[in-house]
């Protein structure tokens, strides 16, 4: 009989096992088709000469290329209009948040590769039942790409178009390519940006799905010791996510908040009218950085607070096993497990530094066995229960949680600044 069974299911694995392998035929072109972007737009920097290629474009097509354009564009009316004292700045913000993603984001690909800065590999919760929710969530980096890149495309085209037409040059040719020279290094430096933070809410979503199967883990009344296992490994990725992210977002919301006061000391300083044809770059330019700060901040709180939300899944998950179990030995409590040695491997999941956790990537988890078993079935989920309440795990930022908390304060305090800006430059004289 036991003979027919393993049949049986030997058979089924046999019948999966095509499903399984296009499934996994269908997430590598997905995820050679997320490579080649990021190779297109000079991510990739492993080898000597892909990086100096990388910078030498990102140099010509982002610096280089619109100073040109600005330097020789002679138009009639520029004194009129104060267009290059404005584009000036908005090329500076720019270039400077493209070189901040740009930076952060090939240091991470060169350092640990595609797969392991995406924990989709066999060492970071790589499995095949993952495959189709993987190949998902890299599709959604491209409709997300392409939701916010196009409207501020047309945006930009707009503004360009119009101010081709009211502001005259010297020759029509030269209007069109100064046209074109503006709106392709545009799209080069907001791909850039754009790209880095949209990978970061990918890494964040990719997490998502371990969050999610780990509830999962809970409804099948596992074993409390496995359970603890895998929020340990939850949390040590999100403690790899904290580290390598953390320089880039601190950077990226610094100098998108310089950007945001220096525009507003621009336009509300500036003595003369604020038209499209002066002032357009600043719309556009404000859009992309603030849309993608809110990607960022709204990727960190969404894995923070799935996190967080571990702990009352298992709470309730304790409270129904504890209500329905029949054993009456779980109400008497033990001591034994009081007078047994700490176990040495029972300090691998603490805070460490980025050296420290690359040293550990490959180490394999602690066994509590001696521990487990010499407490109850009821003891062990309580404990597991207390562990998710005292460590409610989440992405951090140099020890702060990025929360709902942590964004109201930073919403108060970029409101403040704001007002004390416009104190500054509005001011109501009364005759």
């Amino acid at each position: 009989m036991a003979d027919f069974q393993t049949q049986i299911e030997e058979s089924l694995i046999d019948q999966n096992r095509p499903s399984e392998v296009e499934n996994q035929i269908v997430f590598d072109q997905t995820l050679q088709r997320l490579d080649t972007f990021l190779f297109i737009f000079c991510f990739h920097q492993a080898t000597v000469l892909s990086f100096l290629l990388s910078w030498t474009a990102f140099l010509l097509v982002c610096i280089v290329l619109p100073v040109l354009a600005f330097k020789f564009s002679p138009c009639l009316d520029c004194s009129t209009y104060q267009i290059g004292r404005f584009e000036l700045y908005v090329l500076i913000s720019q270039a400077s948040l493209a070189f901040v993603s740009l930076i952060c984001v090939s240091h991470n690909l060169r350092k640990y590769g595609l797969r392991k800065f995406l924990f989709v590999d066999r060492y970071h919760g790589h499995m095949s039942r993952f495959h189709q929710e993987y190949v998902k969530k890299i599709k959604g980096f491209f409709c997300v790409f392409l939701r916010v890149m196009l409207p501020c495309f047309l945006l930009k085209a707009a503004r360009e178009i119009i101010r081709l037409v009211y502001v005259q040059h010297d020759s029509w040719w030269q209007s069109v390519v100064i046209l074109i020279a503006s709106i392709v290094s545009w799209i080069y430096l907001t791909t850039i940006f754009l790209s880095a933070c949209i990978l970061f809410n990918l890494v964040c979503n990719l997490q998502v799905i371990h969050f999610e199967d780990y509830g999962n883990l809970l409804q099948r009344d596992l074993d409390a010791l496995i359970l603890l296992e895998e929020h340990m490994r939850l949390r040590h990725h999100l403690s790899k996510i904290s580290h390598r992210f953390r320089i880039y977002i601190l950077l990226a919301f610094l100098v998108v908040t310089a950007t945001q006061f220096g525009t507003l000391f621009q336009t509300t300083g500036y003595r003369e009218i604020v038209t499209i044809i002066n002032g357009g770059d600043f719309v556009v330019s404000s859009i992309v950085e603030v849309v993608g700060i809110i990607i960022c901040l709204h990727a960190a709180t969404k894995i923070s607070h799935r996190a967080q939300g571990i702990a009352s899944v298992a709470s309730r998950w304790h409270a129904l096993v504890t209500c329905n179990s029949t054993d009456t030995s779980q109400t008497r409590f033990t001591n034994s497990a009081g007078n047994l040695d700490a176990d040495p491997a029972t300090s691998l999941f603490v805070n460490y530094s980025e050296s420290d956790l690359e040293s550990l990537d490959n180490a394999t988890l602690p066994t509590y066995t001696r521990l487990a078993s010499n407490m109850s079935p009821y003891h062990r989920r309580q404990a597991l229960v207390t562990y998710l309440q005292t460590n409610p795990g989440g992405l951090t930022l140099f020890g702060w949680i990025v929360d709902r908390a942590l964004v109201n304060t930073i919403f108060f305090i970029e409101m403040s600044l704001v007002l004390f800006v416009l104190g500054k430059t509005i001011v109501f004289t009364s005759k």
